[in-house]
């Protein structure tokens, strides 16, 4: 999915990947759900500080014996105000998530302009293309013949453009992420990490804000 923070950086360059794209231009849009969200987000912070701190005053109060009822009654305004804001912070965000997790990457600098593949340049060739007395069949083809690939499942599943995978495939698919783990951890120095799979929105969010 896009960085929010890259786009209200690079607006222009956003448009421009997507008008390369073939489709609609749309930082305007998403610059303006982000501002309104952003703004949201500001409103619950500044009214559960204004709730911390008139909890302050309420506990100071009481210990003067003063009536503390206007205070109450100002606290149960504030979290109303920070409930109703974080809503809508939350409404914005879903929103624009949407639009960027239905948006293609953008194109690279050196890819040519077109409607699809025909446009491709050819940049080199290595070797002879192999010459066959039948007809290949591509890979998925193959793999659903042989019970390894299920494109029709991963559809269902998760849409177009996926595979589950079975048998010897799915565990060559796993000794490949064995491999590179034990690859990156014993030869180039990294640590590997195991981190919960469940994670707070804000842990998630918190870096694109």
């Amino acid at each position: 999915m896009h960085d929010l923070r890259w786009i209200r950086e690079n607006r222009d360059e956003f448009d421009r990947g997507l008008e390369r794209r073939g489709l609609r231009t749309c930082a305007s849009e998403i610059l303006a759900l982000d501002k309104a969200w952003r703004a949201a987000e500001t409103q619950a912070q500044e009214a559960q500080a204004r709730r911390n701190r008139l909890g302050r005053e309420v506990g100071a109060a009481k210990q003067r014996g003063e009536d503390v009822g206007p205070l109450l009654l100002q606290g149960e305004a504030d979290k109303a105000a920070e409930s109703a804001a974080a809503a809508e912070a939350a409404r914005l965000r879903a929103e624009i998530d949407e639009i960027l997790e239905g948006l293609p990457n953008l194109p690279a600098a050196e890819v040519p302009d077109g409607p699809d593949e025909s446009a491709n340049r050819e940049i080199r060739r290595h070797g002879a293309p192999p010459a066959f007395n039948f007809a290949p069949q591509p890979h998925e083809a193959i793999g659903g013949r042989l019970g390894l690939m299920d494109f029709a499942r991963a559809a269902k599943l998760s849409g177009s453009r996926f595979v589950v995978l079975r048998g010897a495939l799915a565990r060559l698919e796993r000794a490949l992420g064995q491999f590179m783990l034990d690859l990156h951890t014993r030869e180039f120095g990294y640590t590997e990490v195991a981190p919960p799979l469940l994670v707070r929105d804000e842990a998630v969010f918190g870096a694109w804000q």
